[in-house]
């Protein structure tokens, strides 16, 4: 089991009482429990034992099996077969004594690692996560893009904030150039918010 303390007081391991009827008694709370409950107490790094009712046994060992087998049987599978092919063909071997500390000594390392990389990602992306950074992205590449859209459609008045309306036939030459002259400009703009967003 892992060093974090438990809920029990003095900081001991919480004692989860398993009886005939395969009912899973928290002593601590004084209340039964399920398999899903102690997954759960994993997860949240709540040490504690189980131990048969009637003869003292700690069967922490096979619970925690069943738990992972739970997960397993429904489609949460993290455990490659190759992997399971090899770890039986260590029962029974001359260096079945050597597997559980090198596989303890390997998922604390990957734990480590996997602390660090998300550390990583939550300075790299401003304390978001990846997902609702990448999000943020995506939403502003579709206003880029409408307002691409809008600029090359002259007639769609107030597409764009500051964005002149088309001009009547009527006042000539001088209204369209000057419509041409500010769709360059908002091109321009257009084009050194893409570059920023790129170097971002």
């Amino acid at each position: 089991m892992n060093d974090q303390s438990g809920e029990a007081g003095g900081g001991e391991p919480v004692v989860i009482k398993k009886y005939a009827n395969r009912r899973l008694y928290n002593t601590s709370t004084s209340s039964y429990v399920t398999l899903e409950s102690l997954s759960d107490m994993v997860r949240a790094g709540t040490d504690f034992t189980v131990e048969d009712a009637k003869t003292g046994e700690d069967i922490t060992r096979s619970v925690l099996t069943q738990i992972i087998f739970e997960q397993e049987s429904r489609g949460q599978s993290l455990l490659p077969v190759q992997f399971l092919r090899r770890l039986i063909r260590f029962y029974g071997d001359s260096m079945q004594g050597f597997l559980p500390p090198y596989l303890e000594m390997s998922m604390e390392s990957f734990t480590k690692g996997q602390e660090q990389m998300r550390e990583q990602m939550a300075r790299s992306f401003g304390g978001k996560t990846p997902m609702a950074a990448f999000e943020e992205q995506a939403q502003r590449n579709m206003q880029l893009f409408q307002q691409a859209l809008s600029m090359w459609n002259p007639l769609a008045a107030g597409a764009m904030p500051g964005m002149p309306k088309a001009a009547p036939a009527a006042e000539g030459d001088s209204a369209k150039d000057e419509q041409l002259a500010e769709l360059r400009r908002q091109m321009e703009a257009m084009q050194k918010q893409l570059d920023r967003m790129a170097k971002e």
